[in-house]
């Protein structure tokens, strides 16, 4: 059996061109889950080595949709119409942006080392951003501080000949492109462009045989087309051949580096458009939601709880009416656990068609949906997007069963059908609903369902009462992926999840994911300091743990060697000013 077939599997992107039916060239099935087509031949097989055929690939980009829905905000908003295949391609706020390393939100751009990277290189043109999505990967990122060195010394910018300038000019110097590489082979190797399709080949698969032969190919070629020295066409050579191991194609960088611009573009000068359709995009993934909201902050741009008067379906931007006002995000209604698309916008479109609910009585009254049942009715109560009426959420919750009842009687289905009140002649006398007194919510209540119904805290934090320490706090999550493996971090946070689990040797330990104000990470509790701290290592406890980094399966994590509870009050030391001697010990 050894060399059989034994699973189907699909490309996720790559879709197989023939100039006839497919079936003049290759055997077709349904895929094993029987909802396309695809053929019997591997890609290897189906392609130009085999039968010849063309293979693209189609990628989809989140972040195309993302700029749609920023345009559509904008025209909708400002009634400006933005086209962004002309925006201007030297715009002063997109680059202030990158320099400042505002990177979050953007296509390519975004992340730890390539924001570090901007904010150095200060980008000027798009041929900068181009270059650093060719170069940040592995292998010519090593040329990144060498290419922005000569940024800024146009007097280290050096070629090997006189001839390599105009074909590198434009990335100082440095060998970036694919492209580069194969124009280098055409007009200083003088070979044909059939030749240079093939040299392409070679470089692009990395093989060894097809190199050793481009290798003598180029070096005589530069000798007869370019009239060099074999010394100087092989050192030419060895220069050119490291990188063939990673060239990147300059249309794929050119193509990211624009898409890369636009999202900058739109966040430099539209941020809170963007933002919102950010957020839309992203609602499924709360720690992206968690990273874009506090993101959202720092712009001045506050991220609200839904609220039945004022967020739509999916998140909404509401423009500020008066200069003392700002501009802020409302979550949006279908966001919330247990809330249908379908409630939501008949919410809103009830909403448009008559204005504002003014109570809690009107609302009940007037959204009519068969599915705004007691389940929804909660969902909407503990996310917070009742608030507005001036009801606490746990007297809200303590009359749920009355506020459930009078909706069903009194809503708009309803109004043309016998009900408890229908042989009353005069409407007027309806009773009114009051809610029965109840203990009101507290702070951490609230906290909890909102995590619990939106996935994420949006009307505070639990760790809003140590934000001055973090403020003060020398380290933080962010921090952990800055160090190497066995430094020593202090942070602090709140517990999110507790798994335990059992060692070999029957001992208990815990696996704790801990998550601050912007980050979360994994940290790794072993039995003796388990055994010593274990009341204090469940959800929702604010702690300040010790430990030390570790890259162990090439992810960030922290193993725990002590773990104190956070002190709500600040000390303050001889200068007077506040610090936390847990989060800085």
């Amino acid at each position: 059996i050894e060399g059989c077939v034994r699973h189907i599997s699909v490309h996720a992107a790559g879709v197989v061109i023939s100039p006839e039916p497919l079936t003049n060239y290759v055997p077709l099935q349904y895929d094993p889950k029987g909802k396309a087509i695809i053929t019997q031949y591997d890609m290897y097989a189906v392609g130009e080595d085999g039968v010849g055929l063309t293979k693209f690939d189609f990628l989809g980009l989140r972040n195309l949709a993302i700029l749609a829905q920023a345009v559509r905000l904008v025209k909708k908003i400002h009634q400006i119409d933005i086209d962004l295949e002309t925006i201007p391609l030297d715009d002063k706020k997109t680059f202030a942006l990158l320099a400042h390393g505002d990177t979050i939100g953007l296509f390519q751009l975004n992340g730890t080392g390539m924001t570090r990277w901007l904010k150095e290189l200060k980008p000027t043109t798009i041929h900068d951003i181009n270059a650093m999505v060719a170069l940040y990967r592995p292998g010519p990122m090593q040329f990144i501080p060498d290419f922005i060195d000569r940024k800024y010394h146009p007097e280290k910018i050096k070629y090997l000949d006189p001839a390599l300038e105009p074909i590198l000019k434009q990335s100082y110097g440095i060998l970036v492109y694919q492209d580069d590489l194969l124009m280098m082979a055409h007009d200083l190797a003088g070979y044909s462009w059939g030749e240079v399709d093939k040299f392409r080949k070679a470089v692009g698969k990395k093989i060894p045989e097809l190199m050793a032969e481009q290798r003598d190919k180029f070096i005589k070629g530069c000798m007869e087309h370019s009239g060099w020295s074999e010394k100087k066409a092989t050192e030419i050579w060895k220069w050119l051949e490291p990188f063939a191991a990673y060239g990147f194609n300059k249309a794929h960088s050119a193509s990211y580096g624009r898409v890369a611009y636009q999202t900058a573009y739109m966040k430099a000068n539209y941020p809170g458009e963007f933002m919102t359709a950010v957020l839309s995009a992203e609602s499924g993934d709360t720690e992206k939601v968690a990273e874009i909201i506090h993101e959202c902050g720092r712009l001045g741009l506050p991220v609200l709880p839904p609220d039945v008067n004022e967020s739509f379906a999916d998140f909404g931007l509401i423009k500020a009416k008066s200069a003392n006002e700002q501009d802020r995000i409302r979550v949006g209604l279908a966001t919330i656990k247990n809330m249908g698309v379908d409630i939501a916008e008949a919410i809103v479109e009830e909403r448009k068609a008559r204005g504002p609910y003014r109570s809690l009585a009107s609302f009940l009254e007037r959204v009519s949906h068969k599915n705004l049942n007691k389940k929804a009715l909660e969902a909407l109560i503990k996310a917070g997007a009742l608030d507005s009426f001036g009801q606490d959420r746990g007297a809200m919750l303590a009359n749920l069963d009355q506020l459930a009842e009078y909706h069903r009687e009194n809503s708009q289905t309803n109004k043309n059908q016998d009900s408890l009140f229908g042989v009353i002649a005069d409407q007027s006398t309806i009773p009114s609903l009051t809610l029965r007194p109840a203990e009101p919510s507290t702070k951490k209540e609230r906290l909890a369902w909102e995590k619990e119904l939106l996935g994420l805290y949006v009307s505070g934090h639990p760790l809003d009462d140590y934000r001055e320490q973090f403020a003060n706090a020398k380290q933080t999550i962010a921090s952990v992926s800055k160090l190497r493996d066995g430094n020593l971090i202090i942070i602090g946070g709140i517990i999110e999840e507790v798994k335990p689990i059992l060692t070999k040797r029957g001992d208990r330990m815990a696996f704790v994911r801990l998550a601050d104000f912007a980050d979360t990470i994994e940290t790794v509790c072993f039995a003796d300091v388990y055994a010593r701290h274990q009341a204090i290592i469940v959800p929702d406890s604010c702690v300040a743990i010790k430990g030390r980094v570790s890259y162990r399966g090439g992810e960030p994590s922290v193993i725990i060697e002590g773990i104190k509870p956070l002190a709500p009050i600040a000390t303050t030391n001889d200068s007077g000013s506040s610090e936390n001697p847990v989060l800085q010990s």
